[in-house]
Protein backbone atom coordinates (compact mmCIF):
# COMPACT_ATOMS: atom_id res chain seq x y z
CA UNK A 1 0.00 0.00 0.00
CA UNK A 2 1.24 3.35 -1.29
CA UNK A 3 1.60 6.37 1.72
CA UNK A 4 -0.94 9.62 0.73
CA UNK A 5 0.99 11.74 -1.50
CA UNK A 6 1.90 14.74 0.76
CA UNK A 7 0.98 18.52 0.17
CA UNK A 8 3.40 20.21 -2.32
CA UNK A 9 6.09 22.01 -0.17
CA UNK A 10 5.87 26.20 -1.37
CA UNK A 11 8.79 28.67 -0.85
CA UNK A 12 8.08 32.29 0.04
CA UNK A 13 10.88 34.70 -0.19
CA UNK A 14 11.68 38.33 -0.97
CA UNK A 15 13.12 38.81 -4.86
CA UNK A 16 14.19 42.08 -6.11
CA UNK A 17 11.82 43.63 -8.75
CA UNK A 18 14.43 43.45 -11.70
CA UNK A 19 15.19 39.48 -10.86
CA UNK A 20 14.31 36.61 -13.10
CA UNK A 21 11.93 35.67 -9.98
CA UNK A 22 10.94 39.83 -9.96
CA UNK A 23 9.85 40.13 -13.38
CA UNK A 24 7.95 36.66 -13.08
CA UNK A 25 5.92 37.94 -10.34
CA UNK A 26 4.99 40.66 -12.60
CA UNK A 27 3.90 38.44 -15.27
CA UNK A 28 1.89 36.51 -12.85
CA UNK A 29 0.06 39.77 -11.78
CA UNK A 30 -0.34 40.70 -15.50
CA UNK A 31 -1.84 37.35 -15.98
CA UNK A 32 -4.13 37.39 -12.71
CA UNK A 33 -5.00 41.72 -12.88
CA UNK A 34 -4.89 42.62 -16.39
CA UNK A 35 -5.90 39.54 -18.23
CA UNK A 36 -8.63 37.71 -15.79
CA UNK A 37 -9.63 40.23 -14.25
CA UNK A 38 -9.47 43.00 -16.56
CA UNK A 39 -7.65 45.66 -14.69
CA UNK A 40 -6.25 47.99 -16.86
CA UNK A 41 -2.45 47.53 -17.80
CA UNK A 42 -1.53 51.18 -16.69
CA UNK A 43 -3.67 51.14 -13.77
CA UNK A 44 -1.74 47.43 -12.55
CA UNK A 45 1.93 48.45 -12.50
CA UNK A 46 1.90 51.98 -10.71
CA UNK A 47 4.62 54.38 -8.91
CA UNK A 48 5.30 51.93 -5.64
CA UNK A 49 6.32 49.23 -7.55
CA UNK A 50 10.03 50.45 -7.90
CA UNK A 51 10.60 50.77 -4.17
CA UNK A 52 7.92 47.94 -2.96
CA UNK A 53 9.27 44.67 -1.31
CA UNK A 54 8.28 42.08 -3.10
CA UNK A 55 7.74 38.25 -2.43
CA UNK A 56 7.00 35.55 -4.61
CA UNK A 57 5.51 31.78 -3.50
CA UNK A 58 7.91 29.28 -5.76
CA UNK A 59 6.53 25.29 -6.40
CA UNK A 60 9.10 23.25 -8.16
CA UNK A 61 10.59 25.86 -9.98
CA UNK A 62 7.54 28.18 -10.99
CA UNK A 63 6.44 31.52 -9.65
CA UNK A 64 2.84 30.34 -7.90
CA UNK A 65 1.72 33.40 -6.18
CA UNK A 66 2.94 36.93 -5.49
CA UNK A 67 2.20 39.95 -3.27
CA UNK A 68 4.31 43.43 -2.42
CA UNK A 69 4.39 45.61 0.58
CA UNK A 70 5.00 49.15 0.58
CA UNK A 71 6.60 50.87 3.63
CA UNK A 72 4.42 54.17 4.53
CA UNK A 73 4.92 56.29 8.03
CA UNK A 74 1.49 55.14 9.34
CA UNK A 75 1.62 51.05 8.14
CA UNK A 76 2.88 48.28 5.75
CA UNK A 77 0.41 48.40 3.12
CA UNK A 78 -0.03 45.02 1.56
CA UNK A 79 -1.29 44.62 -2.28
CA UNK A 80 -1.14 43.14 -5.39
CA UNK A 81 -1.91 39.65 -3.95
CA UNK A 82 -1.93 37.23 -6.42
CA UNK A 83 -2.38 33.47 -7.09
CA UNK A 84 -1.87 31.22 -10.16
CA UNK A 85 -5.36 30.15 -11.12
CA UNK A 86 -4.43 26.28 -10.87
CA UNK A 87 -2.61 27.03 -7.19
CA UNK A 88 -5.90 28.50 -6.04
CA UNK A 89 -7.37 27.60 -2.88
CA UNK A 90 -4.46 25.41 -1.61
CA UNK A 91 -3.40 28.05 1.33
CA UNK A 92 -0.88 29.51 -1.01
CA UNK A 93 -2.07 33.36 -0.61
CA UNK A 94 -2.10 32.80 3.51
CA UNK A 95 1.58 31.75 3.61
CA UNK A 96 2.51 34.42 1.39
CA UNK A 97 1.10 36.85 4.13
CA UNK A 98 2.10 35.24 6.76
CA UNK A 99 5.85 35.09 5.86
CA UNK A 100 5.37 39.01 4.47
CA UNK A 101 3.62 40.42 7.67
CA UNK A 102 6.77 38.11 9.66
CA UNK A 103 9.37 39.95 7.51
CA UNK A 104 8.00 43.11 8.26
CA UNK A 105 7.47 42.28 11.92
CA UNK A 106 11.36 41.58 12.22
CA UNK A 107 12.09 45.22 10.67
CA UNK A 108 9.70 46.45 13.52
CA UNK A 109 6.60 47.14 11.62
CA UNK A 110 3.32 46.00 13.22
CA UNK A 111 0.56 47.39 11.69
CA UNK A 112 -1.00 46.58 8.40
CA UNK A 113 -3.02 47.59 5.63
CA UNK A 114 -5.15 46.67 2.73
CA UNK A 115 -7.40 47.44 0.46
CA UNK A 116 -9.66 43.70 0.06
CA UNK A 117 -11.27 42.53 -2.84
CA UNK A 118 -14.87 41.77 -1.12
CA UNK A 119 -15.28 38.15 -2.21
CA UNK A 120 -11.61 37.87 -0.40
CA UNK A 121 -12.44 39.45 2.85
CA UNK A 122 -12.49 35.92 4.81
CA UNK A 123 -9.02 35.04 3.97
CA UNK A 124 -7.64 38.91 5.27
CA UNK A 125 -9.97 38.23 8.45
CA UNK A 126 -8.20 34.90 9.74
CA UNK A 127 -4.95 36.52 9.36
CA UNK A 128 -6.24 39.61 11.84
CA UNK A 129 -7.46 42.10 9.86
CA UNK A 130 -10.80 43.99 10.45
CA UNK A 131 -12.74 46.32 7.45
CA UNK A 132 -12.81 49.88 8.39
CA UNK A 133 -14.59 52.30 5.91
CA UNK A 134 -17.45 51.81 3.10
CA UNK A 135 -17.28 49.64 -0.18
CA UNK A 136 -15.19 51.17 -2.65
CA UNK A 137 -14.56 50.43 -6.86
CA UNK A 138 -10.97 50.13 -7.92
CA UNK A 139 -10.19 48.85 -11.37
CA UNK A 140 -14.23 48.48 -11.83
CA UNK A 141 -13.60 45.99 -8.53
CA UNK A 142 -15.27 45.74 -5.24
CA UNK A 143 -12.80 46.67 -2.53
CA UNK A 144 -13.25 47.23 1.11
CA UNK A 145 -9.86 48.84 3.23
CA UNK A 146 -8.86 46.48 6.08
CA UNK A 147 -6.13 47.41 8.80
CA UNK A 148 -4.81 45.42 11.60
CA UNK A 149 -4.67 47.41 15.42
Amino acid sequence: MQAPAQTPEVHVIRVPTASALGKAAFALRHEVFVIEQEVPVEEEIDEYDPAATHFVAIHEGEVIGTLRVVFLPEHAKIGRVAVRADSRGSGIARRMMEVAMSACRSYGVDRFYLAAQTDKLGLYEKLGFVACGSEFMDAGIPHLAMRTY
